[in-house]
């Protein structure tokens, strides 16, 4: 790739990481579609096969909804004490070729490898390297992408899966951004996509052609973000040591909602969809925090810390209707609710019997 003026970054991403470390552990399960996670009726698949994507079974996914769409899946419980071992592996193969490092979570980072190495020619042969030497020491396979900025190279590591690699250059980054749909992009959500799609938005290219004031009346401050990265630009630094703060959610609705029975539904539904982001990160957390917003776009942001870490879908949604029911009668309409999940922790810092009620 050429980089004359142009950063190098490095986003790996581990395939099916959870379910391949089940995998490679137990011959038994190789080539079988599989799911770690609870397979009772409120259970969430924390991550999900080749084999069972086939059928379209997905991380965050409802157990329940899981094995209806694959009657032959397998569920194993989740063991985080060794995935984060097999992550410790990765990171420090990482650390051989950059220390400028931002981990995303315990399967995937963005390497930022512009100041060159001697061995290494280009990004792309850096990327090569690392993908050997993980398959080499941990058994397990990873995707690449190697581009001149984050959100590029997160799409080119998304392209050639599993165990694949890709790169764009400079010279393709706007053509490439251009013929894909926007649902595609890392950064835009099914909500917002949705939205997109309201206004005649489908495709990269849909996404340039609107003008930067259109974008801010419908899209607020994450319009930036969407002008530039329609042109395949994204100026957002690799982190280092840069953790996860929060896991949320937010829905906007097509009408107004006036009645506590339409927004308990909606906050159940969110809660649980929350909840499965939690649960395909191996997070959970201590503090719950509404956003409510009206419809002349003033809204109201309260949280609540518990003792304990939220247990499972339901839990959060409870504590999150304790935080929406001061808000009824609300003074207009609901335009959008939202739930974050932070103060978080890996569930292997809660004790053993809260354990099992996050997958369960």
């Amino acid at each position: 790739m050429s980089s004359a003026g142009h950063r190098r970054i490095i986003h790996v991403d581990m395939d099916a990481f959870y379910a391949s470390v089940e995998q490679r552990d137990d011959p038994a399960l190789r080539g079988r579609p599989l799911a770690v996670g609870g397979a009772g009726r409120r259970g969430v698949v924390a991550a999900a096969s080749y084999e069972a994507r086939r059928f379209g079974v997905r991380s965050a996914m409802p157990s329940v909804v899981a094995l209806r769409k694959c009657p032959d899946l397998v569920f194993v419980p989740p063991r985080f004490d060794v995935y984060r071992a097999v992550s410790a592996q990765i990171h420090a193969i990482f650390a051989c070729f950059t220390s400028i490092i931002q981990p995303l979570s315990l399967d995937e980072a963005y390497l930022d490898v512009t100041r060159p190495l001697l061995d290494y020619p280009s990004a792309t042969a850096i990327a090569t390297a690392i993908r050997a030497r993980i398959r080499s020491e941990t058994e397990l396979t990873a995707s690449a992408g190697v581009s001149y900025n984050k959100f590029l190279a997160k799409l080119a590591s998304d392209y050639r899966k599993p165990d694949g690699q890709f790169v764009i250059t400079p010279r393709m980054g706007p053509d490439f951004v251009a013929s894909l749909p926007v649902e595609q992009f890392h950064g835009i959500g099914p909500a917002t996509a949705a939205r997109m799609h309201a206004l005649g938005i489908r495709t990269g290219q849909d996404l340039r052609a609107q003008p930067l004031s259109r974008l801010l009346r419908h899209f607020g401050k994450a319009a930036d973000f969407y002008y530039g990265i329609a042109r395949g630009l994204d100026d957002r630094p690799v982190e280092v040591n840069r953790p996860r703060r929060s896991i949320g959610g937010e829905q906007t609705f097509d009408a107004d909602i006036h009645d506590w029975a339409a927004a308990r539904d909606h906050m159940l539904a969110l809660s649980e969809r929350v909840w499965g982001r939690c649960v395909a990160r191996g997070l959970t957390g201590v503090t719950v925090t509404l956003k409510v917003k009206y419809n002349d776009f003033r809204q109201i942001v309260r949280g609540r810390t518990a003792p304990e870490p939220v247990a499972d879908g339901a839990d959060l949604a409870r504590r999150a209707l304790a935080l929406l029911a001061p808000c009824f009668p609300p003074p207009r309409g609901i335009r959008l609710l939202g739930v974050t999940v932070s103060g978080l922790r890996v569930p292997g810092a809660v004790p053993p019997a809260r354990q099992l009620a996050l997958f369960g």
